[in-house]
Formats: C-alpha cells, structure tokens, sequence
C-alpha cells in the first residue's frame, strides 16, 4: 500500500484588495502619482460644482504651471520636468478624481494637444515666446480644426492663409467652432488652407494670437457636458500674421495634425478608462451602502454580475491603452492600436457611466451624486478627437479594406 508524501505546497488566498502597478511604471511614477492626487483632492475637487456653473479659472492652469503638471515630459530647457510619456498618463488618470470633465479636457488641450505641435514643429523663438510660458501656467493655448462644416473630415477645412506677395504677411479668413479654451487663450493652433489646389499638401499651420485684429471670440457655446470648459466658436477675419507665425512648413499642416491627433487620442484613452474606474469604485461604494429589500443592492446577483462585467472592459481598456502608451513611448507610430484604444476605451466608459447610473437608480439622476455628470462629460469621448466612425475607418483601412 502506497503511502502519501506529508510535504504539502501552501497555496495563498487571492488577496482582491491588492493593486499590483503596471509593469511601465516605476516608483518614480507612483511618487508623481501621490503628489497629482493631494494636489487634486485639494485645490480641484473642492471648487468642482461651483466651476460647473462658471468654468475653472485660468488661476488653476497658473498654479498647475508652478507645480511643474503642465510640463512633466516637456524638454527641460523649456521649463518642462523632461520625463517620459507615462507621467502624461498618470496626470489624465489623476486629474479625472478631481470629477470636473471640463478642467480635464482644458488641461489636456494646453499639454497634449497644442504644447506637442509648437515643441515638435516650432522654431527656437515660437517654443520660447509660446511653449515655456505656456509649460508654465502662463499663457492658454488652444487648437483650432473643427469648423462648421469640417470636423472629422479634416481634409474639408476651409479657413484660408493667403499669402500678400506685397508685405510679406499672412492674411486668414474662416472660423472655427467647439474650440476648448476659444474664449481664455492666449494663442491658437490653427489649421488653415494655403493652397486649395494642393490638396492634402496644400495644408499650414499658424501660431495666431488671440488678440490680433480681426479674431474674433463670437460666443461661448452651450453643450451637454464639460460645463467647466470654455468652448467657443470663433472667427478670422482679415487676420494678418507675419510669415514667422508659420508653425512647421507651408503645406505639411495635414501630416503635422494628424500626427498630433495620435497623442490626443491616446490620452483621451487613458483618461476615460481612469474615469470609468473612478465611476466603478464608487458605485461599489454605494451598492455596498444602500439596502433594500433587506440587504445591500450589491449582493443580489443581477448587480454584482453588472459589476463583473463592468469590471473586465475596464481592465481590457486598461490594459490596451497601456500596452499602447509603451509602444508610443517607445518611438513607435501605432495609429491603428491608438484608433482601438480610443474606440475602446471611450465606449466602455460612456457603457460603465451608463450602468452607474442605472445601478445608482433615481440618485444617479441627481445632481447630488455627481454621476449624471460623469455620464453627460464622458460622453464627448465618442465624438471628440475623432468620432467612433472615423475610428473604424481608421482600423479598416489599416488591414487594406
């Protein structure tokens, strides 16, 4: 008769409570995390509500510019902290705890949208009269591409850059519509087009200041979500700019923009999964909280499956979008990984604001509890920096369809 060996192997209990970090950050990272979020649960999460009925002041960007946020991986001789692009990720994933979508969205318009092109593209002078007081919290940028009748068709821009043989000078005329911080910036990003027969190689790039004659701030617009935001609709009229306003090169604005739009809608990604988390964790809170028919909502089983499924797109958006920032940060150029993770990660939390809400039932509808909020600002995320269409057509046309 065989006898049984006495040496048996422990196996641990899994421990759920425990969060191991991803592999792409270091301790560096999670020190940077710390500071972002006391910085946040201070000075952003208090004034949310009431910047929902009067947008974030421009004092906020001037206070995040002497924390050195607005700089973390710009080049340092701009005054920038000169790290890599995982310390933009952690600053999208911190600032959504602040639960103000427009301060998010301002934010990231000022260091990954308009900041990239100017320290890309720009000369020595425009990096020097617009990036480093801009890294500082000294100036507001914006980026102007959506116009009335052009927004993810880039290609049906019509604001035009002529130029005047005679001066030497730019003179642009058009409009543009939905631009974040279109009424506090100090300069825009502007796309243009100075050769209408040139077609995508007929595409320029301006650093416009804001205060020159003929640009003109019509009205603030007035939309679903992002209330903390600025968004206007603005207009170029006879704007003269000296040939040094060109950003780049004359006629490769198409190819500068879309290369901007990748890190856009990269950081949208990591921002929308952060936010839906942040959703998830306190709707777990809540469904732990509120009893009804004699115990707690979240052990009926119909809303702890809701949450094993919200669970899991989560952490598959998580997981795409940091596989993806390791690629970009890296040197690779992934438009078509970028275009999943945007589509992705977008969808999953406009599906989990969705499902807190209902979860949260009549309080969810409430002003109170925030998470009617959450639901109407990450709805943008399907529409802004690309719409879910322009995505998929992105991804299809990648596989030669």
């Amino acid at each position: 008769m065989s006898t049984v060996d006495d040496d048996r192997v422990e196996v641990g209990r899994p421990d759920h409570s425990a969060r191991r970090r991803h592999f792409i950050f270091t301790d560096e990272h999670e020190q940077l995390r710390e500071s972002i979020r006391r910085f946040v649960t201070a000075e952003v999460l208090p004034h949310a509500d009431a910047w929902e009925e009067t947008t974030f002041p421009d004092a906020i960007v001037r206070r995040m510019g002497e924390l050195g946020f607005l700089g973390l991986d710009k080049p340092v001789q701009y005054g920038g902290q000169g790290g890599d692009y995982y310390c933009q990720l952690v600053l999208a994933e911190e600032l959504v705890r602040g639960r103000s979508g427009g301060l998010t969205m301002g934010i990231a318009v000022q260091t990954d949208m308009a900041l990239p092109p100017i320290l890309k593209f720009g000369t020595e002078a425009q990096k020097l009269q617009w990036a480093a007081p801009a890294i500082a919290g000294e100036r507001i940028l914006c980026l102007g591409i959506t116009e009335p009748d052009a927004g993810s068709d880039v290609a049906g821009i019509r604001t035009q850059a002529s130029l005047d043989e005679a001066t030497g000078e730019y003179v642009i005329n058009g409009s543009k519509t939905y631009i974040t911080n279109g009424l506090r910036a100090d300069v825009i990003v502007l796309v243009t087009k100075t050769d209408p027969d040139a077609g995508y190689d007929g595409f320029t790039l301006f650093l416009v200041p804001m205060n020159l004659p003929g640009v003109v701030r019509e009205r603030r617009l007035e939309k679903l979500g992002m209330h903390a935001s600025d968004t206007a609709l603005l207009a170029f009229q006879d704007v003269r700019v000296p040939a040094d306003a060109v950003l780049g090169e004359v006629g490769k604005g198409f190819q500068q923009i879309m290369w901007e739009l990748q890190g856009e809608r990269l950081i949208s990604s990591a921002a929308a999964v952060a936010s839906a988390q942040e959703l998830f964790d306190r709707t777990v809170q809540f469904a732990t909280q509120r009893v009804a028919f004699g115990r707690p909502i979240g052990k009926f089983q119909a809303i702890r499956h809701r949450f094993a499924e919200m669970a899991t797109k989560i952490e598959s958006a998580r997981q795409l979008v940091y596989a993806t920032a390791w690629r970009f940060n890296n040197g690779d150029y992934p438009v078509r990984e970028i275009s999943m993770a945007k589509l992705f990660a977008s969808r999953i939390a406009c599906e989990v604001a969705d499902e807190c809400l209902q979860i949260h039932g009549g309080a969810g509808y409430m002003r109170e509890y925030g998470i009617e909020r959450a639901w109407r600002d990450l709805r943008l995320n399907r529409i802004g920096a690309g719409t879910d269409e322009v995505m998929l057509e992105v991804i299809g046309r990648s596989y030669g369809l």
